[in-house]
């Protein structure tokens, strides 16, 4: 009788352990948390206005800008006053206000870039990266078109080489 119950034992675990397909499963996780992956995206904790991208021109109708190798004293000087009758509203030009401040803008960005932000704020702060993280860091207040002309922006462009 023991010899016919060892018998029967040994068949019994044999067909246990043959019916499984080789795969691990878990149990039923009846209210359990269970863990899932998630993909996560790598964010760069850098705030936009300190961000360094020289590669970026943005997005507009600059597409190059030659700057001299000293600074146009009588263009800079004409940029100033354009940047304090429509600027100053929202920009300082040596500390965050609003806006981000110029000082050291060409130290992070393309003139091409500053150019573009200035005359087509809108569909920068739509379509650039860059500002678009500008636009959520400054509390989601864009930049007002001032609809200035080329020569406009340019003469503030040689302001901001000053500061």
């Amino acid at each position: 009788m023991k010899k016919g119950l060892m018998i029967f034992t040994a068949l019994g675990l044999t067909l246990l352990m043959g019916c499984g397909d080789g795969e691990k499963k878990e149990a039923p996780s009846y209210g359990k948390k269970t863990e899932q992956k998630a993909e996560t995206k790598v964010v760069d904790a850098t705030p936009a206005s300190v961000r360094v991208d020289l590669t970026n021109k943005g997005i507009g109708p600059i597409k190059s800008v030659t700057l001299g190798a000293e600074i146009d004293t009588e263009m800079a000087a004409l940029g100033e006053g354009v940047f304090n009758a429509n600027c100053t509203a929202c920009h300082k030009a040596d500390k965050k206000f609003i806006g981000p401040a110029p000082k050291g803008i060409l130290e992070r960005r393309t003139p091409e870039w500053v150019m573009n932000m200035i005359l087509n704020p809108e569909e920068m702060t739509q379509n650039d990266p860059l500002a678009k993280d500008l636009l959520v860091e400054f509390n989601g207040s864009p930049m007002a078109n001032q609809h200035l002309s080329e020569e406009q922006t340019r003469q503030i462009l040689e302001y901001f080489r000053t500061l």
